[in-house]
């Protein structure tokens, strides 16, 4: 199942801090304040109870929600996540993060969030697929492939989508392939889409190392995370000449100036992205991130570059895998010390993207291979990444800001277009 190092849940001022960023980016756009009070919370939020009978013959009830945020452009596409600490905040929060990056990549999309209470990890796979259906069922009226289309996300994977779109095709009596992306291949995924997330955040490292005149081929790379995301990356990495020297995941870190074996690391990794308990020799995640490297990619949970330790980042680059691991005074202490910072909404778009790739190609009934997937993920997240750079550069404001900027406004013109504000 995809995971990080470590899935917990993001703190509580993360829909604030959204918040925070949005209301500038607006005010530096000169919309109006209405313009804000309409996209600073979803449009929808949804909050379901579902009933699912145990493999020990109990039923347990589970809470499960799904929030679209704006669907001015088009429908609302976003992930469900599996956590025994989902919240409404949360779900809020990440369904404006996927607004955001839908507007950075420039899709025909709004953002949407869904996640379920529950521990997957103590679940059968029965009880899984029980429940997978359950949600579909309690959420049907409000998704499809023109209004909601889901996706996979923390501690979700390609067979909870199938399940889901399953049950979807039953409710509605015809096939609907289309109603959510992640899926199996033979049910109509796209190539790519596992490793989208990583080759997303790859082509952003490319394209900040060109800028700051690193070439990729050597350069020292730390990468906080080993799961989905991270596991990928520091291949792609390995793979692109680069040395990375450091790894981590919920149990500690590994470090060697010399470079790591990231295709023994791979090999000996479980479902969860542990490897470090196999070694001796560990040092913390927090002693990681301070040492000396080129480039460093946190890839794991929010919160982990903050003003206490903004000061003792050593990375030229940092490039953000996970969801809002460096938080906005620290940003603030990054730019300032010249550190290119290319925040979270912009690296972590390829997944949205391929995902979005996938529902093209449902719609048509024509599917791409592999390298097709490819060039189109890298042609859009490019020209992505220069848009927001250029946008930092000429309006003199951080990545961060420049990003949610380029983020917000298709939506923002949209609703002023529809005549909502």
């Amino acid at each position: 199942m995809s995971t990080t190092i470590k899935e917990e849940k993001e703190t509580a001022s993360l829909l604030d801090s959204t918040q925070v960023v949005i209301k500038e980016a607006l005010d530096k756009l000169g919309y109006s304040e209405e313009v804000f009070e309409l996209l600073k919370e979803p449009l929808r939020m949804l909050t379901v109870r579902i009933p699912i009978k145990m493999d020990d013959n109990t039923t347990k009830i589970f809470t499960g929600y799904r929030a679209q945020h704006n669907d001015a452009v088009g429908p609302t596409k976003g992930g469900i996540r599996f956590h025994p600490e989902v919240d409404e905040e949360e779900v809020k929060a990440l369904s404006m993060w996927m607004s955001l990056k839908c507007g950075i990549v420039n899709l025909p999309y709004g953002g949407g969030k869904g996640g379920i209470i529950c521990d997957p990890r103590q679940m059968s796979i029965g009880e899984l697929e029980r429940l997978s259906r359950g949600y579909v069922r309690a959420i049907s009226q409000i998704v499809g492939p023109t209004k909601d289309i889901p996706a996979p996300d923390v501690y979700t994977n390609s067979q909870i989508m199938a399940w889901m779109m399953d049950e979807y095709s039953r409710i509605r009596e015809h096939d609907s392939p289309g109603f959510i992306t992640g899926k199996p291949l033979v049910l109509g995924g796209s190539h790519g889409r596992e490793k989208a997330t990583a080759q997303g955040v790859t082509i952003c490292i490319e394209e900040a190392a060109k800028r700051k005149g690193i070439e990729l081929k050597g350069a020292r790379i730390i990468v906080q995370g080993f799961g989905n995301a991270g596991s990928f990356l520091a291949k792609f990495m390995h793979d692109a000449g680069a040395k990375v020297i450091g790894i981590s995941d919920a149990y500690g870190a590994i470090y060697n100036q010399d470079g790591l074996d990231i295709d023994y690391l791979l090999d000996k990794r479980d479902s969860f992205g542990t490897v470090t308990t196999l070694f001796d020799h560990t040092i913390t995640n927090q002693e990681l991130l301070e040492q000396d490297c080129d480039i460093l990619v946190p890839a794991a949970i929010s919160n982990q570059i903050t003003k206490e330790n903004a000061h003792l980042i050593k990375a030229q680059i940092v490039v953000e895998a996970a969801n809002g691991p460096t938080t906005l005074e620290a940003t603030k202490i990054l730019t300032e010390r010249n550190v290119l910072l290319v925040p979270d909404v912009l690296a972590s778009s390829g997944g949205v993207t391929v995902s979005y790739f996938e529902w093209v190609q449902n719609n048509q009934g024509y599917y791409w291979e592999d390298e097709e997937v490819q060039t189109k993920l890298k042609a859009l997240l490019v020209n992505s990444f220069n848009q927001i750079y250029e946008m930092s550069e000429t309006r003199k404001v951080d990545m961060r800001l420049a990003a949610y900027m380029v983020g917000v406004r298709k939506m923002a013109e949209a609703s002023i277009f529809r005549g909502w504000v």
